[in-house]
């Protein structure tokens, strides 16, 4: 199922120095994307809005006499509430997903943001159940509450510990019920949505995809998404949203989807309580889409990406269409690596490309998308594509592509089974978008697709005569500049908010107090081989399958020889042509025969079916320990690298991460060594080879293998391929040096893009991670920024003052040295206040002891993270590599509850006293001058 789910955005904090201080960042593997997607293809923009359900008068689901044949127990309650269960027990986690058939299609006309506000509104308090009983309650049980709204289609999400899947049905039966949409509230959270539409406007992809749709889809709904704008919310009143929730939020316009471990029946019997006595609302009419013909059109915007794009779409028809599936698969097809359009990367003509659906309700969107180097001919990459998009509708696709692409996709349908909250995700998008009984449904459509059919659609849809092109061209940005826009402590006197204690009903109170240390459901078994390869191996029997995720120990910046800089991306590049066996279409094909996935690297993966999980070990060891590294594309490679390169050290982004880390860091830190074009352009063959040789090594190697696999197997299984791997010299020196404390600093980059400012307010630390003091920071930082909205900062500048659409505030720390950030998006007159405001709450977090209230509610939170951090095999895995990463225990996590529940306000008082230095933080932002 092409699935394009997309939440809010939360910034991440301290996102521009994550592999600075940590080089292992516990990411998801690049390269390992649902089939038809490619990693480096824009999807369409954050914050909402991108697909809808079908129209009401899909199968209803029965009142069930048990789990029907997909697992799953269903029921439709009287009042119209459809109700879909999965149990799934990976994790004692629950997943909810409240999926209101309403959005911005049902928006009034001359204010398209109306269902988005609504969305925001759902969090600002119903009757019994305050804002900021509401954010509390949100932020104790994990942090993990988010919302999303798309063209039909607004859906509400909470993944929480098992024990507390009661709080969220709680919170979820008293929104139904109904909101409050007050007008102090409203004039609140105003502020905070024009901020996420000025950070929205400030992304050129999202002005990209804006156009496109608007061209696509004129004269309808879809020709804008459920975002809205400024003028709008401006002229939006409080009542206006009330009268939105009262006409359209009702249970016989919902779907309530649940998924985890949990018990089915007990559940549904919870939810029978809780929801049964809400009352069903009679339901307007919907808009008619009345799809006009498609004007063929092109345009381009400018983007601070150090790279190009290019976008060609054409409009089709909606998920519930017949010819839906053929099209699932005909995107397979053409995002294939085996394929001409990938074909182009070999070539030097592109540096990604791939094809996506995105479904609306009643049509929908197919798109090339593809990546060239700045500098290139955007004309002749355009040229290209349609030349290979023409002969495939012309003469269809090839056979072999088209099982492969059905192989792939029954392994996608396992491993949907390895996150909770994903199947929740998917299972709601089954529903409602796709108009599904379940997920099972659009696999059993798709085993039915032909070739036939998938040619078919192709010379159908596939219609050039009437595509809308765009491309994002790659413009420089201005040389950072000191700052003077009123720096630090100005005279601008704000009110701080406080953290005041909040009272929660009854049914949260002594749940969300309950302060134990959860037992984990990890029993990882850890062995060495001779060579010194460290394996671990977890056992889980969610699906029939099998992920092998391996890190090798390893830092660029450290380990790069003076002059080859950037041969760390020249090899990862490389390494994706293949072994010494099979070249790069043979490696594919391989792979695509047992419908696997696999990444080389120094972080490698390859995620396969149980049945299949042998043949997938030896096609990694083959690509991981004997590369092809082929000089004709080492040849393509570095002129491309050095294009982007010369694009990318001019880019805002890049200046803004140089500029931060120049201000952190002395002037011979290796963290400021870069690659430039002529560095690039120098290296040789046997210069990659060198490096290879001295940077895979097993005694820096951890392979975790996790799945439907017992330790024995995994351990012949990796000893049979990877014991041949030997050492090659002494290890390496991998660790960054200690570095002395900052001095403060303002810095501006300029980036016309943008109309909004991305602001990084950082200083370094000495602190380490095996530090006794990491845990007192870390619960502090808790209270101050790290857990969303009931911290002091969101709620003094989000929630109070709306000067910002998000804030959050990271503590890293390494081997040997960390850091504290703090990022926010702000207007350009607002940076300076914001940055004010944020001094101001690190002081007081110095000068006066955290509440034990605010304690209590950070450290339920922090107890929380155990079991929702292993809620997904990838969560899992990566986990534990982290850990041995840093030279932690496996069971770190329970070490940290437990201390973490030893700790006092004077500890948190102490460390923040210690460690932070307010009036040495350093201040980058990104966007116009601010003021």
């Amino acid at each position: 199922m092409h699935l394009n789910t997309t939440a809010h955005r939360v910034l991440h904090a301290g996102a521009l120095l994550i592999g600075l201080i940590l080089p292992f960042t516990g990411t998801a593997q690049p390269g390992l994307s649902q089939s038809g997607q490619t990693a480096s293809v824009p999807q369409p923009p954050e914050g909402q809005i991108q697909s809808a359900p079908p129209q009401p008068g899909a199968p209803q689901p029965s009142t069930p006499t048990g789990p029907d044949s997909s697992g799953a127990l269903r029921a439709t309650l009287p009042n119209g509430l459809r109700v879909v269960i999965v149990r799934n027990p990976l994790a004692p986690v629950a997943a909810t997903s409240v999926n209101y058939l309403v959005g911005s299609d049902e928006a009034p006309a001359g204010f398209p943001g109306t269902a988005h506000a609504q969305e925001h509104m759902m969090f600002r308090g119903s009757p019994g159940l305050t804002a900021d009983q509401l954010a509390a309650i949100g932020s104790v049980i994990g942090g993990n509450f988010n919302a999303n709204t798309r063209e039909g289609l607004t859906q509400y999400l909470y993944t929480v510990p098992a024990e507390d899947l009661d709080v969220a049905l709680h919170i979820e039966a008293t929104r139904m019920r109904a909101v409050l949409d007050s007008k102090e509230e409203w004039e609140h959270e105003r502020g905070a949505i024009e901020q996420e539409v000025a950070q929205d406007l400030s992304e050129p992809s999202y002005v990209l995809y804006s156009k496109l749709r608007a061209a696509l889809f004129a004269g309808t709904p879809y020709a804008h998404d459920a975002l809205g704008t400024r003028p709008s919310f401006e002229k939006t009143t409080a009542g206006m949203l009330k009268s939105f929730h009262d006409t359209w939020y009702a249970p016989n316009n919902a779907i309530l989807v649940i998924a985890g471990d949990v018990d089915p029946r007990a559940t549904l019997t919870e939810v029978k309580q809780l929801f049964g006595d809400i009352k069903p609302k009679p339901l307007p009419p919907r808009p008619q889409v009345k799809l006009r013909p498609v004007q063929p059109k092109s345009f381009s915007v400018d983007t601070d990406h150090p790279s190009g794009t290019l976008m060609i779409a054409m409009r089709t028809p909606a998920p519930t269409s017949a010819d839906f599936p053929a099209l699932e698969v005909l995107a397979d097809v053409l995002s294939s690596h085996r394929f001409d359009l990938y074909g182009l990367v070999p070539q030097g003509k592109a540096i990604d490309a791939g094809f996506s659906l995105d479904p609306l309700p009643d049509a929908g969107l197919a798109y090339a998308t593809v990546s060239f180097p700045a500098g290139d001919d955007s004309k002749q990459v355009e040229s290209a594509v349609r030349a290979i998009l023409l002969k495939v509708a012309r003469q269809g696709v090839p056979p072999e592509l088209v099982d492969a692409a059905k192989t792939q996709e029954r392994s996608a349908a396992q491993f949907q089974r390895n996150s909770i909250a994903e199947l929740a995700s998917v299972w709601s998008e089954a529903l409602t978008l796709y108009g599904l009984q379940s997920p099972d449904e659009d696999l059993e459509r798709i085993e039915r697709v032909s070739v036939a059919d998938v040619n078919r659609v192709a010379r159908q849809y596939l219609d050039l005569d009437h595509a809308i092109s765009a491309v994002m061209l790659p413009k420089g940005s201005g040389q950072p500049v000191a700052s003077h826009g009123g720096g630090f402590g100005g005279q601008e006197s704000i009110a701080l908010g406080e953290a005041k204690p909040t009272k929660l009903p009854p049914w949260a109170d002594a749940a969300l107090r309950r302060l134990v240390v959860p037992p984990s459901t990890l029993h990882p078994v850890v062995s060495t081989l001779p060579n010194g390869l460290t394996l671990v191996v977890q056992t889980e029997d969610v699906s029939d399958t099998v992920s092998v995720l391996g890190h090798i120990r390893n830092r660029p910046e450290t380990q790069e020889p003076p002059g080859n800089e950037g041969i760390t991306q020249v090899l990862d590049e490389l390494l994706t042509y293949g072994s010494e066996r099979l070249d790069r279409v043979a490696f594919q094909q391989q792979l695509d025969a047992i419908g696997a996935r696999e990444r080389a690297g120094t972080d490698f993966a390859v995620e396969a079916l149980a049945e299949h999980f042998e043949r997938g070990v030896e096609l990694l060891a083959d690509n991981e320990l004997h590369p092809a590294l082929p000089e004709q594309a080492l040849n393509i490679i570095k002129t491309q690298l050095a294009h982007g390169i010369a694009a990318r050290n001019t880019s805002p982004g890049f200046l803004t991460q140089h500029s931060l880390r120049a201000a952190l860091y002395p002037q011979n830190d290796p963290s400021l060594r870069m690659a430039t074009p002529e560095t690039v352009s120098a290296l040789t063959l046997d210069a990659v080879h060198s490096y290879y040789r001295s940077v895979f090594r097993p005694d820096l190697t951890t392979i975790v293998v996790i799945g439907n696999v017992t330790p024995a197997q995994a351990r012949a299984t990796v000893e049979k391929y990877f014991s041949g791997w030997t050492v090659n010299g002494p290890k390496p020196e991998i660790d960054l040096p200690v570095a002395p404390p900052n001095r403060p600093g303002v810095i501006a980059v300029p980036d016309a893009s943008r109309v909004q400012d991305v602001v990084i307010l950082a200083q370094n630390l000495a602190l380490t991670r095996s530090d006794p003091d990491y845990y007192p920071l870390q619960l502090g930082n808790a209270v101050l920024g790290g857990s969303f909205y009931s911290t002091r900062l969101s709620i003094d500048l989000r929630k109070n003052s709306g000067l910002v659409y998000s804030v959050g505030s990271t503590l890293q720390a390494g081997r040997t040295r960390g850091a504290y950030l703090i990022e926010y998006a702000s207007d350009p007159q607002n940076v300076t206040k914001a940055a004010n405001m944020v001094i101001g709450e690190i002081k007081a977090m110095q000068t006066t002891p955290a509440t034990q209230d605010e304690l209590v509610r950070v450290k339920a939170l922090l107890l929380r993270q155990i079991p929702l951090n292993e809620s997904s095999v990838d969560d899992i895995a990566h986990g534990l590599l982290g850990r041995i990463d840093l030279g932690l225990p496996l069971d770190e996590p329970t070490v940290a509850a437990r201390r973490y529940i030893e700790l006092g306000p004077d500890d948190v008082q102490a460390a923040f006293r210690k460690w932070l230095r307010p009036d040495d933080l350093v201040r980058v932002s990104e966007g116009p001058t601010p003021r």
